[in-house]
Formats: C-alpha cells, structure tokens, sequence
C-alpha cells in the first residue's frame, strides 16, 4: 500500500457511517489476534483554512475528534474522527491495523472502496443541492 492510497483510506474511514465501520470492525478483531491500546482520547484540534481573496491561511476555530492508536507487534493502526465517539475512533484504528498487517486487506480494501463510492454519491447530491440555488448574478 502507497502512502497516497493509506491517506485515501484514512480519509475515507474519517468520513464512514459510524455503524459500518464498527460493525466491519467487528468482523475483523479475532484474525488479529492480541492488540494493543496504545491510546484511546477525545480532544480539539484547530481547523486551518485559506482565505481565497488573500491566500493567507487562518483558524477557523476548532474541532471536537476522538483518536486511536492501537498496536499488535511493530505495527501501528491509527484513526481519528470528528466528534466523541472513541469506538468509531477505535473502528477506524482496527481496520487501519488490520490492512497494515495484511489481515483481512482485501476485506478492508473492498470496504473503503464501498465507502468512497457512497461519500462520492453523497457529495454529487450535496453539489447538486448547492448548484440548485446558485444566482447568476449577471441576469439581473
């Protein structure tokens, strides 16, 4: 696995529907054997974004995440997410393990790609929505 595909992957399992990812999570914690909790907390991160006018970047304020870590020998699995919900967290941190280790890989691979279909089909909606109510400023 690439960098660039483990970033996609983790971007993607940030935005999954709570309930699958736990629930695929499930099905992936006896092939892994014995884990680790490396660590396990809720916090704030800042949010940064870019003024367009300007370019110059700034903090929009900050964000409530819940964040895993988890181990089984040498191996890291990591997962953050937006919110409380540390089991999501720790969802995310397993089926990050679990493709890291190549236990269950083609199952997490499938699953992010399920995934990344229906964020994409979402966010089409979401523009569509948008484009909707969108005012061309020159008819008037």
């Amino acid at each position: 696995m690439t960098m660039r595909d483990h970033g996609e992957m983790l971007s993607t399992l940030a935005r999954a529907d709570a309930g699958r990812i736990k629930a695929f999570a499930e099905t992936l914690i006896d092939d892994l054997g014995e884990i680790t909790v490396v660590e396990s907390r809720t916090g704030l991160v800042m949010l940064p974004m870019r003024d367009t006018a300007g370019g110059t970047a700034f903090h929009l304020g900050e964000v409530l995440v819940s964040e895993a870590h988890i181990s089984q020998g040498g191996t890291i699995g990591y997962g953050m997410r937006r919110g409380r919900d540390l089991e999501a967290a720790m969802a995310m941190a397993l089926i990050d393990l679990a493709a890291a280790c190549g236990s269950g890989a083609d199952a997490c691979a499938a699953f992010c790609a399920q995934e990344a279909a229906a964020q994409a089909e979402q966010d089409r909606q979401t523009l569509r929505r948008v484009e909707a109510t969108r005012v061309d400023m020159e008819t008037f």
